[in-house]
């Protein structure tokens, strides 16, 4: 089995076989993606994985293999399968684009086709979206917690293997500087770190042999890791193998501010006033904002970010906003569901920029380009995907989205969206 059209929930394809059944599978449709609130004490969230997007479009295919499958366990009759074995999304999609915030109620994601095409994305839509946005988020609040100083990616093993490459991707995209993964540098060409691990230490007689030998091995700029044994003696050793001359330490346990201010001292003491000190072991956006008066170069951070820190999804919706209807007009639909409600029509976004900051989101029914800055473009056209850029551009996107924002979204501290969301 090849592609992407499996990872998907079931209904999907009953839902199909149902709208085959009574004529609705060719209705024109509308279908939106948006949060109708963000996770709980967040000002902003941030657009991650709209390329990931457009490559699991491209390759949703059903293959032999993967019609045998679903005629063999069947989830769908003889009609359904002769529809999906020639399956191939023909409509539009529009999006903000990665690197762009969003507040509740925008409309990341705008797909346009008829009612067969454009229902059997929801979940691969959802389940990138919802997994790249909420790590995204979670590192951009990191990046600035960090105040400049640079942060590693590596929590690879406190996610599944593929998410752990979408992580360090969504991470990247929002400033980080380098992941541990070899996967995302090779598919994505992001800058990865590391030297060694507690255990290579273990495996060694000593702690000065094994120093010795990663020195040889890798240079004088490479990171020594201190914390097996006793802190002090090890950075005492560090420095009589490698002089001034040492990259940098890393310290991965403890009361890190207190350990950062020791090692700081006994390292410009015997001489290594250049060496760098780098903090790893469960970090998240609190404890390096807490970090900031420490003496510390750069962070490394692991299961707080690929889970979100917290927050492992985006809260987004894929729901239906508008379809055709028999005179072969769009119209408005929405949900009334308590707690559920949606907003009916097609959406046009924009951003209110005032003094060049960010003042609200502006939701419309209409185009309304005075509004601000227009937040959508077209990714697909009739089936074609037209809206790839490269990863380096979002990662400047972000970062100038971010300065636009009002200084409160900046904010650690639990409140309300850094901007409002007005609907027109």
């Amino acid at each position: 089995m090849t592609g992407t059209a499996l990872l998907t929930d079931r209904y999907e394809l009953t839902m199909l076989q149902a709208a085959l059944a009574s004529g609705a599978a060719h209705r024109r449709t509308v279908f939106e993606v948006f949060a109708r609130s963000l996770p709980q004490g967040r000002r902003y969230g941030v657009v991650a994985g709209v390329d990931r997007v457009l490559d699991a479009i491209e390759d949703f295919r059903f293959d032999e293999d993967t019609l045998e499958f679903l005629r063999s366990a069947r989830v769908v009759d003889e009609r359904t399968l002769e529809y999906l074995a020639s399956y191939r999304f023909s409509g539009d999609v529009y999006g903000y684009r990665e690197g762009e915030v969003f507040f509740p109620g925008s409309p990341i994601l705008v797909v346009e086709g008829t009612f067969a095409e454009a229902v059997l994305l929801e979940t691969v839509v959802l389940s990138i979206l919802n997994h790249d946005c909420a790590v995204a988020a979670a590192a951009s609040r990191m990046v600035h917690a960090a105040g400049g100083r640079p942060l590693i990616e590596m929590g690879s093993r406190r996610t599944h293997e593929h998410a752990a490459v979408a992580a360090a991707r969504a991470a990247y995209l929002c400033g980080f500087a380098s992941t541990s993964n070899l996967m995302a540098e090779r598919r994505y060409g992001i800058p990865s770190a590391g030297t060694a691990a507690h255990a290579f230490t273990l495996v060694h007689d000593s702690e000065k042999e094994a120093f010795r030998g990663q020195l040889e091995s890798l240079g004088y700029g490479t990171t020594l890791l201190v914390d097996t044994y006793d802190v002090a003696n090890a950075v005492r050793t560090a420095v009589e193998l490698a002089g001034p001359r040492l990259g940098a330490v890393r310290i991965d346990s403890g009361d890190l501010a207190v350990v950062a201010q020791e090692v700081r001292r006994q390292l410009d003491e015997l001489g290594a006033t250049k060496t760098k000190i780098i903090v790893t072991g469960d970090l998240d956006e609190f404890s390096i904002a807490a970090l900031a008066a420490a003496p510390v170069d750069g962070y490394g951070v692991g299961t707080s970010l690929v889970t979100g820190s917290g927050h492992p999804t985006a809260h987004l919706v894929y729901k239906l906003v508008a379809r055709e209807d028999p005179r072969g007009e769009l119209i408005p639909v929405a949900k009334r569901s308590v707690g559920k409600p949606s907003r009916g029509g097609r959406k046009w976004a924009y951003r209110r920029i005032s003094g060049g900051t960010a003042t609200a989101e502006i939701v419309a029914n209409r185009p309304m380009e005075d509004e601000g800055r227009p937040l959508l473009a077209k990714l697909i056209e009739r089936g074609e995907v037209i809206g790839r850029e490269p990863l380096a551009a979002a990662r400047e996107r972000h970062r100038a989205a971010m300065a636009e924002l009002p200084l409160v979204a900046h904010s650690l501290s639990p409140g309300d969206p850094a901007i409002p969301t007005i609907f027109y």
